[in-house]
C-alpha cells in the first residue's frame, strides 16, 4: 500500500523520537530533532512545547489544555533544563529537597533551584508553574548532594539544617515524613556544628520532640550545649501526630497513615450517622441488583508516553488513524461492561461477608485482588491482556488525566496498599472507611487501569459496612467529582470530597 510523503515523514520522525525515548528522555531540546521531524511530531500531537526551545512527549489523543503531559514530564524537565543551564553547579532549594525526599506527589507551584551562576530569574512553565534560579554565594560540598527522581537535591541532614520555619507549617506532613527517616542525630549534629546553625538546631530539636522522638531532640540539644552553643528549643509545627518509634513505617506508608489521621475528623463532621448493619441482609443485597445498571460508571487512567515499534510500523504502512474505529470502540465497551458485571458480583459477595459479621477491612483485604481480576477478565479472554497483566499491583508509573496529583511510583504502592488495608481494618467509622478508602485508593492508583471503578467499589463496600445505601457517582457531576479529589490530593482538604459523597448518597440519580 502506497504511503504519502507526509506519512513517511511522520514515520521517520517517530523513529527519531523513539530513539530519544529509549535513552530515557521524556523532554527534548529543539536541536535534538531536525526541523522537519519536529514540525511533523508536533502537528501529529506526539510532542508539545514546554518553553521556547524545549518539548515534552505527549499523545495524539490529548486535547488542547490537557495537563497530563506536563505532569508526566515535570521532574525530567526540571533536571534536564537545570543541568543544561548550570552543568553540575546547581541543586534544589532546601524546601524542594525535603519535599522530594518525602516522596511528595504534589510539587509546589514554584520550583526554586540554587546556583552560583543563577540569574534570579523566574521562568513561566505550563499550568501555572514556574522555575526560579536563585544565585547563591557558595555551593555545598559534593558529599552534601544526592539525586532524587533525577533532580539534584541536598541530602536530608543538610536540607533540614537549612529549611526555615514556614516550611513546617506549609508542609507539616512532608516534614514529619522526613523527620521519621532520620535514625539518629549523628549526621544532623555534624552538619549543624560545621555550619554553626544553633538557631536551626533548636528548631529541629523542637520538631523531633513534637513527633515523639525525644531521644534525637535531647541529643541535638546536648551536643550543641557541649560545643558551647545556645540553642533555644522551638516547636515549628502548628499541629502534628505523634509517631511511635516502635511502629516504624516507610515514608510512603507513613504518608497514608498521616493523611488518614489528618482527614478522618473532617469526614465525621460532614457525614450523617451510620444507619447500622441491616437486619434484612437479603433485602440489602437485592437493592444492589436494582441499582446495578444505573451504577455503571467508567473512568480512565492514563499510562505513559512511550512510542512503540508497532506504532512506527502502523504509521509507516499507512495504518495509523488517530480516531478509533467504531468496531474497536464497541468491542472495548462490551468488554468493559462484562468486566464490570463480573467484578460487581465479587463486590456483592464481599459485602455479604461484611453484613454477616466480617471485619470490613479484612474482607476487602481477602477479596480486592479478585475484584481487579474479574474487572479485566474479558480482556484476557479476548487476548488484549495476558494473564500476567492481572498478577497484581502495577509495575510502572501511571498518570491521571488532568489531575494535579501524580500517583506515587510503583515501589511506593507496595508500602501504601498494606497501610491502607491496615487503616481500613482498624477504623471504627464506616463513613471514614468509605470516604478515605476511596480517596487513598485513587491517590495510590495501584493498578494499571480501572482504579476509578475499583475505588468506587471499595467506597460502596465500606458504605455497606455501616448500612449506608449503595452510592452512585453520577456522570454529569464528573468534573465536580474530580475537582473534589484534586482538592484532597493537592491541597490536603478532604471536605469537598466528603461533602460530594454525602450529596451523591442523598441525591441518587433516576433509575435507568
Amino acid at each position: 500500500m502506497a504511503t504519502s510523503p507526509a506519512t513517511r515523514q511522520l514515520s521517520e520522525a517517530l523513529a527519531a523520537l523513539k530513539a530519544l525515548q529509549d535513552k530515557g528522555s521524556s523532554v527534548f531540546q529543539t536541536d535534538e530533532f531536525s526541523r522537519r521531524h519536529r514540525e511533523s511530531l508536533q502537528k501529529a500531537g506526539f510532542i508539545q512545547p514546554v518553553i521556547k526551545g524545549w518539548y515534552m512527549a505527549s499523545r495524539p489523543e490529548e486535547k488542547p489544555g490537557d495537563t497530563t503531559p506536563w505532569y508526566a514530564a515535570m521532574d525530567s524537565f526540571l533536571a534536564a533544563y537545570a543541568t543544561h543551564r548550570f552543568g553540575n553547579d546547581w541543586h534544589a532549594s532546601p524546601d524542594l529537597s525535603i519535599l522530594l525526599h518525602a516522596g511528595t506527589t504534589v510539587l509546589p507551584k514554584q520550583f526554586v533551584i540554587h546556583s552560583l551562576t543563577g540569574s534570579n530569574n523566574n521562568i513561566r512553565l505550563p499550568d501555572g508553574y514556574s522555575l526560579f534560579d536563585l544565585r547563591v554565594k557558595a555551593m555545598p560540598s559534593v558529599d552534601a548532594l544526592t539525586k532524587v527522581r533525577g533532580i539534584s537535591v541536598l541530602r536530608l541532614p543538610t536540607a533540614l539544617s537549612r529549611v526555615e520555619q514556614p516550611f513546617y507549617r506549609s508542609y507539616p506532613r512532608d516534614a514529619q515524613i522526613v523527620l521519621a527517616q532520620i535514625p539518629d542525630a549523628s549526621e544532623l549534629n555534624r552538619v549543624l556544628l560545621e555550619e554553626g546553625r544553633s538557631h536551626f538546631a533548636g528548631r529541629l530539636a523542637g520538631a523531633f520532640r513534637a513527633i515523639g522522638r525525644q531521644d534525637i531532640a535531647d541529643d541535638i540539644l546536648g551536643v550543641m550545649q557541649a560545643a558551647g552553643y545556645t540553642a533555644p528549643e522551638v516547636n515549628p509545627f502548628e499541629f502534628v501526630h505523634t509517631i511511635s518509634s516502635e511502629d516504624a513505617a516507610g515514608p510512603a506508608a507513613l504518608r497514608v497513615r498521616l493523611m488518614w489521621a489528618d482527614m478522618r475528623e473532617r469526614v465525621l463532621e460532614i457525614f450523617p450517622p451510620e444507619p447500622g448493619l441491616p437486619a434484612d441482609v437479603a433485602g440489602y443485597l437485592s437493592a444492589l441488583e436494582d441499582v446495578y445498571k444505573t451504577d455503571a460508571y467508567h473512568s480512565l487512567s492514563i499510562e505513559g508516553y512511550k512510542v512503540s515499534d508497532a506504532m512506527i510500523s502502523k504509521v509507516a504502512n499507512g495504518d495509523w488513524h488517530p480516531e478509533e474505529s467504531q468496531s474497536d470502540k464497541d468491542a472495548k465497551n462490551a468488554m468493559a461492561a462484562r468486566g464490570y458485571w463480573l467484578a460487581h458480583i465479587e463486590v456483592k459477595r464481599t459485602i455479604e461477608k461484611i453484613l454477616t459479621g466480617a471485619n470490613a477491612g479484612q474482607a476487602y483485604q481477602a477479596d480486592h485482588a479478585q475484584w481487579y481480576r474479574q474487572l479485566f477478565a474479558p480482556s484476557v479472554d479476548a487476548g488484549i491482556l495476558t494473564p500476567a497483566d492481572l498478577a497484581g499491583y502495577r509495575g510502572h508509573q501511571v498518570y491521571i488525566r488532568n489531575a494535579k496529583h501524580v500517583p506515587p511510583p510503583k515501589d511506593a504502592v507496595r508500602q501504601m496498599m498494606p497501610e491502607l488495608i491496615k487503616q481500613l481494618r482498624a477504623e471504627p467509622s464506616a463513613a471514614v472507611r468509605a470516604v478515605l478508602g476511596h480517596f487513598v485508593f485513587v491517590f495510590v492508583h495501584p493498578y494499571m487501569d480501572g482504579n476509578g471503578r475499583l475505588g468506587r467499589f471499595l467506597m460502596n463496600a465500606m458504605l455497606g459496612s455501616g448500612g449506608y445505601p449503595w452510592t452512585i457517582i453520577q456522570l454529569p457531576r464528573r468534573a465536580e467529582y474530580m475537582e473534589a479529589l484534586n482538592a484532597a490530593s493537592f491541597d490536603g482538604d478532604i471536605r469537598p470530597f466528603a461533602e460530594f459523597v454525602r450529596s451523591s448518597m442523598e441525591n441518587p440519580p433516576a433509575a435507568i
